[in-house]
């Protein structure tokens, strides 16, 4: 049987993360990855649509969710951590605060951590599979091997795009180890919709501001940015950002304010304008709007008084039936209670167990911060892992 100081479950971002500074804070540390797909990183290469979305200017603590969220805000809006120090390349923000490498390749992320995997002598096992893990530490492969480590670090990901190895299995591995864990729901993901009112837009992308409403009409959260209309429903960045709002709440509305830089007012008197000229209802928001949206809106509407058809332009109501779930999702909702591990990120539950990651319930808005915890958080189960070896010795 192989031992090892520390072994890593998972070849993610936070696993990466944590085993090349494990290996570059001491290079006598025996660490292995051991990860289910042919390549580790697939998921940070795919990040940002393949430009590598890695962090955001912005780490703000109201930008992270879930019981985890207050972990987040020590590593993350605090900065403690740098999720950026970890590769040896430029960056730069784009007019959003999304940071990328400047060569926007989300390939050069994983490219780096994985050279630097290679460099410092950390085995990488590839389609491999951790079965079982027994306190101890004794991992049971899905080749049948059996290997042992002093230390454990559990960053299996979560259930979202289970093409890249995320089937959820991490959090089997926890439960089977005495951890709870919430209720799961795919987050930054398309909303199915009611869609018989906007059936003449599909593919018709526009920009507007979205609020997700509760059946008895709260605000559940809000965000500006690009909508696109589908034969499903909706998707887009304000959309993605928008579903973790709705995730595992019943009886949502999405309310679409078009024009969300012009005034109702304004909107009234172009409307009163094209009635004294002798526009149709059905081109009362022609040019105003896009031709297709404005129309939709004037159907939905049925009238032609100004006020109303204003109204109607910042209240655009769809009923929301659903997502198109955890394989299109960026993320998983939902985890590992917070209140299992300790600030060091170490479980409060199996003594030497360190979870990181999408693997804890911890999950963040559109725009790099789900990939800086995972970096910040295998980056801290690191340093936690150092201290505790030297306060054995």
């Amino acid at each position: 049987m192989q031992n090892y100081d520390i072994a890593v479950i998972g070849g993610g971002a936070s696993g990466l993360a944590c085993a090349v500074r494990l290996k570059e804070l001491d290079k006598n540390l025996s660490v292995v990855i051991i990860e289910k797909g042919e390549r580790a990183g697939r998921k940070i290469a795919a990040s940002g649509n393949g430009q590598g979305n890695v962090s955001n200017v912005d780490l703000g603590a109201e930008h992270y969710h879930g019981s985890g969220a207050f972990l987040a805000e020590n590593l993350c809006s605090s900065r403690l951590y740098d999720p950026l120090e970890i590769f040896d390349f430029l960056f730069a923000s784009d007019r959003l605060g999304r940071i990328y490498p400047a060569g926007k390749q989300g390939s050069a992320l994983s490219d780096c951590l994985l050279r630097k995997v290679e460099k410092l002598g950390i085995e990488l096992k590839l389609s491999t599979e951790v079965t079982a893990v027994e306190r101890g530490f004794t991992l049971t492969l899905s080749s049948g091997e059996k290997l042992h480590a002093k230390k454990v670090v559990l960053a299996a990901g979560g259930k979202a795009q289970k093409q890249f190895g995320t089937d959820g299995g991490g959090y089997e591995l926890a439960k089977g180890l005495g951890h709870t864990v919430t209720p799961l729901y795919p987050s930054l993901v398309q909303l199915k919709c009611d869609t018989r009112h906007i059936k003449t837009l599909k593919g018709i992308r526009t920009e507007c501001k979205v609020t997700a409403l509760s059946g008895d009409g709260k605000i559940l959260g809000s965000s500006a940015g690009d909508v696109i209309f589908t034969d499903y429903g909706v998707s887009g960045n304000a959309v993605f950002y928008i579903s973790s709002y709705c995730a595992g709440v019943d009886d949502v509305t999405l309310s679409l304010e078009f024009l969300p830089d012009i005034s109702e007012e304004c909107i009234r008197a172009d409307v009163e304008n094209k009635l004294a000229n002798g526009y149709p209802q059905s081109e009362l928001l022609c040019g105003t709007l896009h031709n297709q949206i404005g129309r939709a809106v004037m159907r939905r509407c049925e009238s032609t008084d100004a006020r109303t058809v204003a109204h109607a332009v910042k209240n655009f109501t769809l009923a929301v039936q659903g997502s198109l779930g955890f394989d299109y999702a960026q993320v998983t909702k939902g985890g590992v209670p917070a209140s299992e591990v300790d600030e060091k990120l170490q479980s409060k539950i199996v003594p030497d167990l360190y979870l990181t990651g999408e693997v804890l319930d911890v999950d963040g808005d559109c725009g790099g911060y789900n990939l800086t915890w995972a970096l910040v958080s295998g980056v801290h189960a690191a340093k936690s892992i150092l201290n505790s070896f030297s306060t054995d010795d």
